[in-house]
């Protein structure tokens, strides 16, 4: 007997960012080696994101990531169950796209009811009391970075990334998301070029982004420089680094999985609650792009980063714990319960 069809309704672009989608494909990788079929609802801005990660992934196209296209577009499908990644989607999305099929939502906000039979929110500090009456009753919640969809490769270097966490810099991960939001990436590389010296720098970035003009003329005369576009490589990227400077959103937990000790940037107001958890579980520094001050802060971090090993392996050690890179395994194998079970019912 072949494994329930599921589907993944995602959101993408220039200002959401590539994440819900890079998420989203992992736990489709690890529901498919527990034999599920997925396929993506993909309008054109998480078509571009597909292309680039996963040109093999089954689609059903979509006019647009507005609720009415996506519902348009689920509706002429024939499937078994359904995952939302997309903050645009609240319970009445949900209930007319799943039409009674099991539902998995995966959040980060707390802020709207959801019509889910799971929900899946890896915010570290995250309590099951924030979705009081934003849920159903029965509905199921798996809370923290234990279930972060992190992809496979992340976990595989996970050993031995942790083993020499905390010698001397050689190489800086600069990552602040695929759509580079405002051209912040070279941003962030013209403040900290002048405060390294032979260190590398690697950039990773998307296609569109903003930045990538400029940043190839920078490198063109900047040999410390590597920009990694749409690279399949970021788990490597992320293991062979020493320090990073990251946004806050989805890719932190791959830095945590594999003990990256890092600033994190907040980029967006919905990054803010788990930046600043980080920050006092002692797994992060901290900056926000918002703050006045911004550039110092960043300076300051930065070379504290650079000159204090120690710090560089309490950061290392705290961030590993939080996360172990396996969350996608254990939110496949619940949902796959839960849908078994609607099934028999």
């Amino acid at each position: 007997m072949s494994g329930p069809k599921i589907l993944f309704v995602v959101d993408a672009g220039p200002q959401v960012g590539g994440g819900h989608v890079m998420r989203s494909l992992t736990l489709a990788g690890a529901l498919a080696a527990k034999g599920a079929a997925c396929a993506f609802v993909s309008p054109p801005q998480a078509a571009a994101v597909l292309d680039a990660f996963a040109p093999e992934t089954p689609r059903v196209p979509a006019l647009s990531a507005a609720p009415a296209d996506l519902t348009a577009a689920v509706a002429a499908e024939v499937f078994d169950a359904l995952v939302v990644d997309h903050y645009g989607l609240a319970e009445p999305d949900h209930r007319s796209m799943a039409a009674g099929r099991p539902v998995l939502a995966v959040d980060d906000l707390a802020d709207r009811p959801l019509g889910a039979d799971l929900i899946v929110d890896s915010g570290p500090a995250r309590r099951a009391a924030d979705y009081d009456a934003l849920i159903p009753e029965g509905a199921r919640l798996l809370l923290g970075p234990a279930y972060a969809p992190v992809r496979p490769e992340f976990a595989a270097l996970r050993e031995t990334a942790l083993a020499w966490r905390g010698e001397p810099v050689g190489r800086v991960l600069v990552s602040l998301g695929l759509t580079d939001v405002g051209g912040i990436t070279s941003r962030i590389v013209e403040r900290i070029r002048p405060r390294l010296s032979g260190e590398g720098i690697d950039v990773v970035l998307g296609a569109a982004a903003p930045s990538l003009g400029s940043l190839t003329r920078i490198a063109r005369r900047d040999t410390r420089i590597a920009l990694h576009v749409d690279t399949p490589l970021m788990a490597r990227l992320t293991a062979e680094a020493d320090i990073a400077v990251g946004a806050c959103g989805s890719s932190v937990w791959e830095r945590c999985a594999l003990g990256l000790p890092g600033v994190l940037v907040i980029l967006a107001e919905n990054q803010r609650p788990a930046a600043m958890a980080l920050a006092e579980m002692g797994a992060a520094l901290v900056t926000d792009i918002a703050d006045p001050g911004f550039e110092a802060a960043l300076d300051r971090a930065l070379m504290r980063l650079m000159t204090d090993s120690g710090l560089r392996k309490a950061l290392a050690a705290r961030s590993a714990e939080l996360c172990d890179g396996l969350g996608a395994p254990r939110v496949a194998e619940t949902f796959l319960q839960i849908i078994a079970a609607r099934t028999a019912a």
